[in-house]
C-alpha cells in the first residue's frame, strides 16, 4: 500500500476540500446522474437545485469532464446540483428548466475555448465538436462564456453567476483575441458575472458554495485564491506596485577607467579639467614632499573623497508578498499599444507560482479587474477524494440512441477518446510557450496516491460492460511528470522560472521515474487488464534522465506507435516555444529503437510538429522539411500555430517582442520575434510540412527559388521537390476528419494511412492493402 505522499511547502498552508461540515442536502443522497430536467429532480425529492452548473459540453459523467468534477465535488458537499448542458441560447427559457438556483449558477464553456472549438487555425468553421452527441457542431455559441452568463442574468437577476473553465481562465484579463485580431476585455467585464473561478477550481468553488450557503453576500468574497472580481479602488492595508510601463533605458554612461587621471578622463571626452586645476592650485604643498607630481596626488586623491552611501528602511511601508498588488497597464493601454500588451503578459506569467505569486489589478475604465494569487494545489489525498468520487462514467441517458446504447449515431467523441482511460495527475512544468497548460492547470504536478489509480482502473474493469482488457491511457498532461517535482520545497514555492526543462533539466528537480514505473507494473498485473497503454504525451527530455523509465514504456506499454512532439528541428521556433533541440529526441530515439529491438518488437516514433509558430523563418521550415525527409517521414495532419488567449507565443504573435526577456520599448536582438502572419506565409510553413503533397509542389518551387534554394529543385533522393508536376486538383484539403488519403472512394480495412504516410498501416485483422508495384 502507498500512503499519500505530500511534499509541496505552500500545499498545507490551505484548509482541505474535504474538513468543511456537509450542507444540510446531504440528507437527499447521492444521485446516479445529476439531474438534466425537472423531472429527475422530482425523482431524487428535490423541489430545487442548490446549485445549477450551465456547460457547452454535453454532460458526461466522468472524471475528465470539468461540470462532472465540479458538480461531483459540490455534491460530496451536502449540495444539490443540476446539470443544463449545451442549451439553446436564442432565448432565456431553456436556463430556467431546473428553477431557480438558491446558491448560485456555475458557468463554464467546456473542456476547450469555445473559439479554439468552434474553429480552425485558419479561422474557418469546423463542422463537428467533439464534445457534443454525434459529433455535430454548432451546438454552443462563439464566446460561450458571455453568452451564457448574459441569459442566467436574464433569467434570474439576483442570482450570482460563477464563471469558470478553461475559457475563463484564459481570458481572465485583456487578452489578444486571435478571431477578432484584437485585444478584448477581460471575460468578466464583458459577462457581468460576479466572481471567475481560473485554474483548477474545487478549492475555490467549495468555499463559495459554503460562504453563499451562510447567507454572505457574494460581493463580500474577495479573498479567495484563484478568483477574480471587479471594484473600484484598491484596498486600504494593501501595496500598490506600479507596472503599467515599460523600462526606457536612458544614457549609458562609459564605465570610469581607473587608471587615468581626472584630466585624462576629461580629456578622453573632449572636455577641459578647470575644476582639477583649481583644486589643485588650492592644495597646500605638505612638508618635505619632493616635487609637483606629490601635491597632484594629493589633490586627487582629497577630490575623489566620498561618502558611504547608508540604506535604512521606511517604516511605513511593510513589504508583505500577501498585501502586495502589481498594477497592470489598463485595457485601454494594452489594445492599442502591443508593447505594453507584451509586458502586461510577461508580468502575469511571472506571478503564477502559488508560493509566491502577488495579486493583480487591471483597469477597465472606472473599474478594476483585481486578480487573486493562484490556488494552492490539491494534496494526494484531495486529488484521491476528487477522483474517488461516485461518477457514472458515461454520458447522461438524454443522450442514448433508441436502443438506449452510446455507440451509435449519438456517440460522443471525447467521452470514447477517454472512455478506458485513467488520470494520473495534473499541472506541467514543461512551460512550452503556445500550451495553455500553465495558464489553467499550473506548473505545480498535483498526484493521486497509487492505490487510487489501481482502485479506477478495477472499477473501469468491473462496471463497464465494453471494456476489452485494454486501458487507453495511464497519463494527464504530460505522461511522465507522475509524483516529479522540486528536491527543496523552498526552493520550489519562491521559484518563478517559466519551465523546470528548458533550457536544460534544473538541477533541483527530481525526475526519478520510480514510482510511475511501480504503477505500470502493478496495473498490467491486475486480473482482466491485458494491456495498458500510455497516450497522453511524452517530455522525452525527461525520459531519457531514467532509462528504466524508457524500458519499461517501449517494453510493455506502446501499441505500435508512440506519439512524441519535438515540434521543430531548428533552434530559433524552438527558443521561442521553450522546447529541447532535436538532440534530446535523438536520444530518445536511439533508446526507443535499443528497447524496441530487445523485446522483438517493431514499433515506431510518431513525431509531431508545428508550422508557423513565431519565431520561425521560411529557411527554418525549409530546414525541417529536409529533416523529415531524410528520416523518411510524411506528415499526414498538420498542425499549425493556433494563438490561445493569452498564452506566451500569442503574446509575441500580437507584439513581435519575446515575452521570455525583459520587454523593452526598442527592440534589438533577440527582443524582436519574426511572425509568420497572413494565409499566404502560413500556407507556405504548412506545405514546407507536407512537402511530398503535388498540390503544395507549385507554391514549394516558387518559395525555394526566391529563397536561392533551386538547388533542391529536382528528381533526385536529395531534392525537396521534383521538377514535373502531376495531374493535381490544385486545392488545399484540411487534415480534420480525414488525412491525406484519397477520397475517391472507401479505403479498405487496413489500408487506413497514419499520422505519418512513411509508415505502415495498422494491423487490423481486416484485408491486407494491395502492394504498389515496384
Amino acid at each position: 500500500m502507498n500512503a499519500p505522499v505530500d511534499v509541496s511547502l505552500f500545499a498545507r498552508a490551505a484548509k482541505p476540500i474535504t474538513s468543511y461540515r456537509r450542507y444540510w442536502a446531504a440528507r437527499f443522497g447521492t444521485a446516479p446522474l445529476l439531474p438534466m430536467s425537472r423531472e429527475e429532480m422530482d425523482k431524487l425529492g428535490w423541489d430545487s437545485c442548490d446549485i445549477i452548473v450551465v456547460t457547452g459540453d454535453a454532460y458526461v459523467d466522468h472524471p475528465s469532464f470539468g461540470m462532472a468534477v465540479i458538480g461531483r465535488v459540490l455534491e460530496a458537499q451536502g449540495f444539490r446540483v443540476g446539470i443544463i448542458a449545451q442549451p439553446d441560447w436564442q432565448s432565456a427559457d431553456p436556463f430556467k428548466a431546473l428553477g431557480k438556483p438558491n446558491l448560485f449558477y456555475g458557468v463554464t464553456a467546456g473542456n476547450m475555448d469555445s473559439m479554439i472549438n468552434r474553429y480552425t487555425a485558419d479561422r474557418k468553421i469546423r463542422s463537428d465538436d467533439a464534445y457534443t452527441p454525434g459529433d455535430v457542431g454548432g451546438k454552443r455559441p462563439d464566446r460561450a462564456s458571455l453568452v451564457y452568463s448574459q441569459r442566467c442574468r436574464e433569467a434570474f437577476p439576483d442570482v450570482p453567476i460563477v464563471l469558470g473553465g478553461i475559457e475563463g481562465s484564459l481570458r481572465r484579463i485583456a487578452h489578444y483575441d486571435y478571431w477578432s485580431d484584437k485585444v478584448r476585455r477581460s471575460v468578466l467585464v464583458d459577462s457581468k458575472a460576479d466572481l471567475l473561478l481560473y485554474g483548477n477550481a474545487e478549492r475555490a468553488i467549495v468555499e463559495i458554495a459554503h460562504r453563499l450557503a451562510g447567507k454572505e453576500p457574494v460581493a463580500r468574497i474577495t479573498d479567495v485564491r484563484g478568483t477574480a472580481f471587479i471594484q473600484r479602488e484598491t484596498p486600504e492595508g494593501w501595496l500598490q506596485v506600479d507596472s503599467t510601463e515599460v523600462d526606457m533605458p536612458g544614457r549609458v554612461e562609459d564605465h570610469v577607467n581607473p587608471y587615468m587621471t581626472t584630466s585624462e578622463q576629461a580629456k578622453s571626452q573632449g572636455e577641459s579639467c578647470a575644476k582639477e586645476e583649481q583644486t589643485v592650485r588650492a592644495e597646500p604643498v605638505e612638508a618635505g614632499a619632493g616635487d609637483s607630481t606629490a601635491s597632484t596626488s594629493s589633490g586627487q586623491a582629497s577630490s575623489a573623497r566620498t561618502d558611504v552611501l547608508q540604506f535604512v528602511p521606511n517604516p511605513r511601508i511593510k513589504l508583505n508578498r500577501d498585501r502586495t498588488v502589481i498594477r497592470l497597464p489598463s485595457y485601454d493601454q494594452v489594445k492599442s499599444d502591443p508593447v505594453l500588451y507584451a509586458h502586461a503578459n510577461r508580468v502575469l506569467h511571472l506571478e503564477t507560482n502559488p508560493g509566491n505569486a502577488r495579486a493583480l489589478v487591471q483597469a477597465h475604465g472606472d473599474r478594476d479587474v483585481w486578480i487573486n494569487p493562484p490556488p494552492i494545489p490539491l494534496t494526494t489525498a484531495e486529488m484521491d477524494h476528487v477522483f474517488g468520487l461516485p461518477y457514472a462514467r458515461s454520458p447522461h441517458p438524454a443522450y442514448a440512441d433508441a436502443n438506449g446504447s452510446h455507440e451509435g449515431e449519438t456517440k460522443i467523441p471525447a467521452w470514447e477518446m477517454i472512455r478506458f482511460s485513467v488520470n494520473i495527475m495534473r499541472g506541467c512544468f514543461g512551460g512550452c510557450t503556445f500550451c495553455s497548460i500553465t495558464e489553467h492547470e499550473g506548473r505545480i504536478i498535483q498526484s493521486r496516491s497509487e492505490d487510487s489509480v489501481i482502485r479506477e482502473i478495477e472499477e473501469i474493469r468491473d462496471k463497464i460492460p465494453a471494456f476489452t482488457g485494454v486501458i487507453s491511457d495511464l497519463g494527464g498532461p504530460t505522461a511522465n511528470m507522475y509524483r516529479i517535482g522540486c528536491k527543496s520545497p523552498e526552493i520550489e514555492a519562491a521559484c518563478r522560472k517559466p519551465s523546470c526543462v528548458y533550457p536544460g533539466i534544473c538541477q533541483n528537480l527530481n525526475t526519478d521515474h520510480r514510482h510511475l514505473v511501480a504503477m505500470y507494473r502493478r496495473a498490467r498485473a491486475l486480473p482482466g487488464v491485458k494491456k495498458i497503454l500510455i497516450g497522453s504525451g511524452l517530455r522525452y527530455d525527461l525520459a531519457v534522465q531514467s532509462p528504466e523509465y524508457v524500458k519499461e514504456l517501449v517494453q510493455h506499454h506502446v501499441g505500435g506507435y508512440l506519439k512524441i512532439a519535438p515540434e521543430h528541428t531548428e533552434n530559433g521556433p524552438l527558443s521561442k516555444m521553450m522546447k529541447p533541440g532535436i538532440g534530446s529526441y535523438d536520444r530518445f530515439k536511439q533508446m526507443f529503437e535499443k528497447f524496441s529491438a530487445e523485446a522483438g518488437k517493431k514499433q515506431y516514433l510518431i513525431p509531431y510538429f508545428i508550422a508557423a509558430h513565431p519565431g520561425t523563418s521560411d529557411e527554418d521550415m525549409m530546414n525541417l522539411a529536409l529533416w523529415l525527409k531524410r528520416n523518411g517521414f510524411r506528415a499526414d495532419q498538420v498542425q499549425t500555430f493556433y494563438p490561445s488567449p493569452m498564452a506566451t507565443a500569442t503574446a509575441m504573435y500580437h507584439s513581435g517582442r519575446n515575452t521570455l526577456r525583459k520587454v523593452r520599448r526598442e527592440a534589438t536582438g533577440e527582443d524582436a520575434v519574426d511572425i509568420v502572419r497572413g494565409e499566404k506565409r502560413r500556407r507556405l510553413h504548412k506545405a514546407f510540412l507536407r512537402y511530398h503533397d503535388p498540390n503544395n509542389w507549385p507554391m514549394l518551387r516558387d518559395a525555394l527559388k526566391a529563397m536561392g534554394r533551386a538547388d533542391l529543385i529536382g528528381n533526385g533522393k536529395h531534392h525537396l521537390v521534383p521538377t514535373f508536376q502531376p495531374a493535381t486538383d490544385g486545392s488545399y484539403s484540411s487534415a480534420r476528419r480525414k488525412n491525406s488519403t484519397p477520397t475517391g472512394g472507401k479505403p479498405s480495412r487496413g489500408s487506413m494511412l497514419t499520422q505519418h504516410t512513411g509508415l505502415p498501416p495498422r494491423v487490423t485483422g481486416g484485408k491486407p492493402a494491395p502492394r504498389k508495384p515496384r
